[in-house]
């Protein structure tokens, strides 16, 4: 009986390791613990856990957030506030899910705009994983509207100040 060739063997592996940890999130992106302050605002973000947001570069670095609209305040102007990265370089973003804390991916998030919850900075785009959650919070809190990842404007952000 002959045995398969070792470089075989790798070949099926790297070929199946994409599918067996589909939907898990990137490694760097696990035990996350908010720390420093914000990138945008300066505040001191472990104070706020329940609001903290991240983003993650290729080369592991990240900037740490005090809410969802100090992250987008960041990402629409990503060249004031970190002028020597790129879009491009950006492997992560999460915020945590309002109702249960855990953190989700910002990308697939939705955001409930003019609702009467405050978060750190008054104002707040308020982010859920799915949008069932999206609109029972909307109802409950008096939210305006709800909104992807992809649709959040700076005419969007300009109506949080």
């Amino acid at each position: 009986m002959t045995r398969p060739y070792p470089s075989l063997l790798v070949a099926l592996l790297l070929a199946l390791t994409p599918s067996l940890r589909a939907g898990a999130p990137p490694a760097s992106a696990k035990g996350l613990v908010p720390k420093g302050s914000c990138a945008v605002c300066g505040m001191h973000v472990p104070k706020f856990p329940e609001w903290a947001a991240v983003v993650i570069f290729q080369d592991g670095g990240q900037a740490w957030f005090d809410g969802p609209k100090d992250l987008f305040t960041y990402l629409q102007d990503l060249k004031r506030y970190a002028p020597k990265r790129r879009a491009q370089d950006i492997t992560t973003i999460q915020v945590k899910d309002y109702y249960t804390l855990k953190h989700i991916d910002a990308r697939k998030a939705f955001f409930v705009l003019g609702s009467d919850v405050m978060g750190p900075m008054g104002k707040e785009l308020v982010p859920f994983a799915g949008e069932p959650q999206a609109r029972d919070f909307l109802k409950d809190h008096r939210g305006q509207k709800i909104l992807p990842f992809q649709e959040i404007t700076p005419a969007t952000m300009k109506g949080l100040e």
